[in-house]
């Protein structure tokens, strides 16, 4: 009889223990960043905004390898419930698209096909469109005076290319980039974005792909060059948010709606010389950020 009890009550512990965890992972949002300072900086701000808006936890996975291409599939599955994403990666790398639409348009279509395809909400842009380009050293630049993406195809087999994983793979990426300026590498090498520019202070590649809300690169003695054809498409940035999510927390997307619109260009190249070049924490950015548009309590403090 006593082991019978004690097996009860064991079972008993056991199935409330079960029954916490699965409450506190219904009450924790799950934020997923990709290996950039940008991204770190944007998971920061959600998740003040929905820690200071709501009585949610949050716990941000800061720095997914592969970005895209490995969080998206995560969201899909449910390990995570938000993060920040580009329109032209969703409409390049996750829909396959071959040809681009007005940034507007293109925006509606992203969120009619990934509520169909996917049950997941495109929630309105940040107000930055973070867009590629090219960059080469300031020496290079002088010495083959490279000044447009066209000038680089008069090189061919010289120069040594690095991206990270998601511009190899989207539609009008690397490869149709070549093919459009007729751009001929010695060779190109994959890496995390965060990594590039060392690589190119090393020497180790000779030409990057470079965005336009990049804070390492006024202190990076790079030329960006000109995209003298117009090859590359608008990247505006916007929370990307499980609607599975958005049906448990109603509250939620309200909370989100916040970000509409508050960042230009040179806000967000800003903070991301902030955390790039001063080395100060992507926390500390963020409130000071959003304290400046009057969305947290400027007399508490969020911590480092």
């Amino acid at each position: 009889m006593k082991k019978y009890m004690k097996n009860r009550l064991l079972a008993l512990f056991i199935g409330l223990v079960l029954l916490s965890g699965c409450e506190s992972r219904k009450d924790t949002i799950h934020i997923a960043t990709k290996p950039m300072s940008e991204q770190f900086i944007l998971g920061e701000m959600l998740a003040l905004l929905i820690e200071e808006n709501s009585d949610l936890h949050v716990k941000i996975t800061k720095g997914v390898g592969g970005g895209t291409s490995n969080i998206h599939p995560a969201m899909v599955k449910g390990d995570f419930d938000l993060y920040p994403e580009y329109t032209g990666t969703g409409w390049l790398v996750i829909l396959k698209k071959d040809s681009l639409l007005p940034p507007d348009q293109l925006f509606s279509e992203l969120q009619k096909e990934y509520s169909r395809e996917y049950g997941l909400k495109w929630v309105d842009p940040y107000g930055f469109n973070n867009a590629y380009s090219l960059a080469v050293s300031n020496e290079m630049a002088k010495k083959y005076n490279l000044k447009t993406f066209s000038d680089l195809a008069l090189y061919p087999d010289l120069f040594t290319f690095g991206a990270e994983y998601d511009f190899y793979e989207i539609n009008d990426g690397y490869a149709d980039l070549c093919a459009y300026y007729n751009l001929k590498f010695k060779k190109n090498l994959d890496m995390d974005i965060g990594l590039k520019y060392e690589a190119m202070k090393s020497g180790k590649i000779d030409v990057i792909n470079i965005f336009t809300t990049d804070g390492q690169l006024s202190h990076a003695n790079l030329t960006t060059l000109k995209d003298d054809k117009h090859f590359f498409p608008s990247y505006y940035c916007a929370t990307i948010v499980r609607e599975e999510t958005l049906k448990e927390h109603p509250e939620l997307e309200g909370i989100l709606e916040k970000m509409n619109g508050i960042l230009t260009d040179q806000e967000m190249a800003d903070m991301n010389y902030k955390v790039d070049v001063e080395h100060r924490t992507e926390r500390e950015v963020a409130v000071e950020f959003l304290k400046k548009k009057g969305l947290l309590n400027p007399q508490l403090s969020y911590g480092k």
